[in-house]
């Protein structure tokens, strides 16, 4: 995974007012804390950090008065109607620490014939990874399964270097039968039309 580098500017300025301001100007508010650190409030760059933000656990080099630091996001709080950033959590990373973060699971393949359903019964796999080598995604083949079959969590190969953090036995994708409804009895149909 790259580095998606962005300059920050911390800020003294806190509260609704003050991140209205900042919004104004296309920036986001965010918090960047860990490691024992004191919390510290800082302005992005909007456009950058939304389309940074797009790839899934993404690493964030900040350059914070000259200093780099890197990041990876912790809570990303958005406007429920225009979908814009309105503030964002960071947690600071070192190169080689392991992280617990959440990766999504895809899917690959077809299932055998008949009328099957796949259900995800976990969107999103809970791992541990170097702060500089997340995963985006892992993918897991479903191809030629059958009603009944499951794929447990220590069942999906995972990339190197990163291990589990859930329950292995934990169900991540199972196939279910399709269910055909089942067709209105004749008389029931016309006796509730008649009510």
């Amino acid at each position: 995974m790259s580095e998606i580098k962005l300059a920050a500017e911390t800020r003294t300025e806190f509260g609704k007012g003050a991140a209205r301001r900042i919004r104004r100007e296309s920036k986001v508010p965010a918090v960047v804390y860990g490691h024992g650190t004191d919390p510290v409030h800082i302005t992005l760059p909007g456009h950058e950090l939304l389309l940074a933000l797009r790839t899934p656990n993404v690493l964030l080099s900040l350059d914070i008065n000259g200093k780099s630091e890197l990041a990876i996001p912790k809570a990303v709080q958005r406007d429920a109607i225009r979908g814009h950033l309105e503030h964002v959590d960071l947690i600071l990373v070192t190169r080689g620490e392991k992280v617990t973060v959440e990766v999504f699971v895809q899917t690959e393949g077809e299932l055998a014939p008949g009328s099957f359903l796949v259900e995800n019964v976990l969107n999103t796999l809970t791992v541990e990874a170097e702060a500089t080598h997340i995963p985006e995604s892992v993918t897991v083949s479903i191809a030629g399964l059958e009603a009944g079959a499951s794929i447990h969590a220590k069942d999906i190969k995972l990339p190197k270097g990163t291990t589990l953090a859930i329950d292995e036995d934990a169900v991540v994708i199972q196939v279910l039968s399709a269910q055909a409804e089942e067709p209105a009895a004749e008389g029931e149909g016309d006796a509730a039309a008649e009510a």
